[in-house]
């Protein structure tokens, strides 16, 4: 790992939920979501970043989202279940992301909104045109994700630190 390389952060939000009598934390996928997240796995693997750790809400549906996302994937990365993750506001997400280790270059959050949304709005102090024009556009839906660049270490990471560089969202 070059001192020069930027870190990157992916922000992805959890695909579409069903709505059965079940407490909001246990919330499975509906059929699109499974789809979805296959397909944002995909896209995932299409950007070539090559991730070091996952951090993973426990919800049923971010587990599921990334269960169906990281089979698409050519190296399965270290997965982190965080209880801290499930309805977490960005600043909430920040801290947990200042507790990674600084072996870690690469490394996607699988959460919910609007603090997943929050907290790539709040961390890009500077963007890619295109994907900020795409993001405001679009919204978080389910199943986005947004592709943060910053340069320094994780205790270090605060808002404005990073870059905006990619964003994508599946088609309604």
């Amino acid at each position: 790992m070059s001192v020069a390389e930027p870190r990157r952060i992916v922000l992805f939000r959890h695909a579409k939920a069903d709505w059965p009598q079940v407490t909001d934390h246990e919330r499975p996928l509906a059929e699109r979501g499974r789809t979805d997240a296959a397909v944002a796995g995909r896209k995932l693997t299409d950007t070539g970043i090559p991730f070091d750790l996952a951090l993973c809400s426990t919800a049923v549906r971010t587990r599921e989202t990334w269960k169906l996302a990281v089979h698409e994937f050519p190296h399965r990365p270290k997965t982190v279940y965080e209880e801290r993750l499930y309805e977490a506001s960005p600043g909430e997400l920040i801290a947990v992301l200042n507790e990674v280790p600084d072996d870690a270059q690469n490394v996607i959050l699988i959460g919910h909104n609007p603090g997943v949304h929050g907290l790539a709005e709040i961390l890009s102090g500077s963007s890619d045109d295109s994907a900020r024009e795409r993001m405001n556009r679009r919204g978080f839906p389910a199943a986005a994700f947004a592709v943060v660049s910053y340069g320094g270490s994780w205790k270090s990471l605060e808002p404005g630190a990073g870059e905006l560089t990619d964003y994508w969202a599946p088609s309604e």
